[in-house]
């Protein structure tokens, strides 16, 4: 398996929040991981931002923010360039996906726990 480089938007320090589990996951697969939230703080050795910094070579950006919330990130998520947006359950957006597909960038409903444990991260 190739690793990813993965921006978490919508990341929580929270650890029943999936977001958390996405992260703790997806390093534990040795996939890069960066971390946007509402709240500093850490999941294990990754930083949970809270600006929106410009992150070099965003393969995937996996949302877990609901559509409304998405809003105020559609040019931020263009910006970083990614090849795929995961819209985990709860974040399925047709608005984002539809500008995504017309960019190129591969729109997924999926939920990124069931893609890294069944292999088709």
């Amino acid at each position: 398996m190739t690793a990813k480089k993965t921006l978490v938007l919508g990341a929580s320090v929270n650890p029943a929040r999936y977001s958390n589990l996405a992260v703790q996951k997806l390093t534990a697969y040795n996939h890069p991981v960066v971390a946007l939230g509402k709240k500093t703080g850490s999941i294990g050795n990754t930083i949970i931002e809270t600006e929106k910094k410009d992150f070099d070579n965003i393969d995937t950006v996996t949302l877990y923010l609901n559509p409304q919330h998405q809003q105020q990130y559609y040019d931020y998520i263009f910006s970083l360039h990614p090849k795929r947006i995961i819209f985990n359950p709860g974040a399925e957006n047709d608005e984002l996906a539809d500008m995504a597909k017309e960019k190129g960038i591969m729109a997924q409903e999926a939920c990124t726990l069931v893609l890294l444990s069944t292999n088709q991260y």
